[in-house]
């Protein structure tokens, strides 16, 4: 058996708060749970949050003179203050709140984008990227006559920085790149890349997914103009992300939606918009998810993100040692846990990804299997699906022998 943690983290002392984790499924089988790069599980305070903001103080923000809707609107704009204090932004004003961080990626795509790319403008991406970027900047340069050029994956599975210097240049308006693959696992040279993209007056952005809640980010030290992530990646509630923009920057963009909330003053004829970062969260929003989201920022402030972060290189190495004992294993992305995030993406000879996942469901773990979202990426790995166990703070090195146990069955079926 492997160790049980490591030394950055009290992992026994960290499962306690996490109930589900004594689940048991299937015929009875222990819950291991690797598939954290999809969603993390929720610990109690968390969920503790959100139900005392329903029992107690339910209310409709920036509407009401009442005390309700005051204490829901002290909280959610607190909400705003603690995770622009988690990631290093300057104030509220430069933290927006999405559904996710795919709803962010079409905010600064809809509303900077199609506003300010036309012909002769490039938008720079990586060939690792998310569907959510790929996708989004893909359509939007077409609707606007620009052009798309992508930064190769390198066969080490990391970015060809060489190339990538020679694709962005003069006529580039935006770089944007994933911070952590949510496939390789790579990380990226976030700050290489904004200053590359700066170089030549273009805008970086950076979807930070897999990166917030894995280890410290901070966006000023980036230099990042735009920053994206998920709560419910790191410990928070479903339904809620967070955008990161340069003030003076979100200043001169063009809302996203309209409606409630974000206007200053409307009349017959015309509309102002509210201040930031309110011009840009229409409606009514996910007050209970963002109350839920400040105190996973909270959680995870309590257990410190260097502490996070040594812990999840301690898994992906122990991961990576254990899948090299193997000669039918076929890892992706690069072989220094120190240059991955905590995941493992990974195929066995013989068995496609979505067979071996329901194998190791059988034996009670939780991985994800398909192409993650970034089937481009695929394609250049020339495989149609991969496995991935991802990890997080409540997982041990006894979990990944475990799937390395239900592997052994997969062989077994499928000799």
């Amino acid at each position: 058996m492997g160790l049980q943690q490591s030394d950055a983290l009290d992992v026994e002392r960290i499962r306690e708060d996490f109930p589900i984790l004594e689940r048991e499924v299937g015929d009875g089988r222990p819950l291991v749970y690797l598939d954290n790069g999809a969603t993390t599980q929720t610990p109690d305070r968390v969920v503790d949050a959100i139900s005392e903001y329903y029992r107690t103080y339910n209310a409709n923000v920036h509407r009401g003179i009442h005390q309700l809707s005051q204490e829901a609107s002290i909280a959610y704009e607190e909400a705003h203050d603690a995770v622009a204090d988690f990631v290093g932004a300057d104030g509220r004003e430069e933290i927006v709140f999405t559904k996710n961080t795919t709803e962010a990626e079409n905010l600064v795509a809809y509303s900077w984008g199609l506003n300010e790319l036309g012909p002769g403008d490039e938008v720079v991406l990586t060939e690792m990227e998310h569907h959510s970027s790929f996708v989004t900047w893909q359509q939007i340069a077409e609707r606007a006559g620009a052009d798309v050029k992508y930064i190769p994956v390198t066969d080490e599975g990391t970015l060809d920085m060489d190339a990538a210097a020679d694709l962005v240049t003069d006529d580039t308006a935006m770089v944007s790149a994933v911070h952590v693959s949510n496939t390789l696992g790579t990380v990226n040279p976030a700050r290489e890349l904004a200053d590359l993209a700066h170089d030549h007056d273009a805008y970086v952005f950076l979807d930070g997914a897999q990166a917030v809640p894995t280890r410290p980010v901070d966006v000023a030290a980036i230099d990042a103009d735009f920053y994206a992530f998920s709560a419910h990646k790191m410990a928070g509630p479903t339904g809620i992300g967070a955008l990161y923009g340069k003030e003076e920057i979100l200043e001169e963009m063009e809302p996203y939606l309209y409606g409630g909330g974000m206007i200053r003053k409307v009349s017959f004829d015309e509309t102002t918009w509210n201040d930031l970062p309110w011009k840009f969260e229409a409606g009514t929003p996910s007050i209970a998810q963002a109350v839920g989201f400040a105190e996973a920022v909270e959680y995870l402030e309590d257990i410190g993100m260097e502490s996070v972060k040594r812990h999840e290189e301690h898994l992906a190495a122990y991961a990576l040692d254990r899948m090299a004992e193997f000669d039918d294993i076929e890892v992706y992305g690069p072989d220094d846990p120190t240059d991955r995030g905590g995941l493992v993406s990974f195929n066995l000879d013989g068995v496609h990804a979505h067979d071996l996942a329901s194998i190791t469901n059988d034996h009670g773990v939780a991985i994800r299997a398909g192409d993650h979202c970034t089937q481009p990426l695929h394609d250049k790995l020339g495989v149609a699906a991969t496995a991935r166990a991802s990890f997080y703070v409540y997982n041990t090195t006894d979990e990944i022998d475990v799937l390395l146990d239900a592997m052994d069955d997969a062989r077994e079926l499928f000799a």
